[in-house]
């Protein structure tokens, strides 16, 4: 049940998804074997695996969706000291020239906020910010 990033579920693929996992733990519960529940669910049987172990730990709650992750967003104090770090230029963060692409502006957030972004996340705030 892959799905691009960020979700892009609609409400209903959800509720399906969610619907799958239920059903997963109602097998658990009656012993089912991850196999047969994989076969019958029409999943993976990594799936099954990782629902059981999430299940152990959490019981039904840890088997739920926890949900699209969002976008992290920096705050406009980050966005400001990130753009200071820019304008000092690569080479003040360890790059052999004077070009600045969107993995490196990903690395750089990655070292001074402890947040990772896809790299075509990028973008539009660098270019909002010019």
């Amino acid at each position: 049940m892959r799905y691009p990033q960020g979700g892009g579920l609609t409400d209903v693929e959800r509720d399906a998804r969610e619907r799958v996992r239920s059903q997963a733990v109602t097998c658990f519960e009656a012993g089912g074997k991850n196999r047969e529940i994989a076969v019958m669910l029409r999943v993976s049987e990594r799936s099954v695996e990782r629902w059981r172990r999430q299940w152990r730990e959490g019981g039904h709650a840890g088997v739920a969706s926890k949900g699209s992750p969002g976008r992290t967003r920096l705050s406009d104090a980050q966005m400001a000291r990130l753009e200071r770090e820019l304008e000092r230029g690569p080479l003040a963060h360890g790059w052999a020239d004077q070009r600045w692409t969107l993995a490196r502006v990903k690395t750089v957030i990655g070292r001074l906020f402890h947040v990772s972004y896809i790299v075509e996340g990028r973008w539009r705030p660098l270019r909002r910010y010019g």
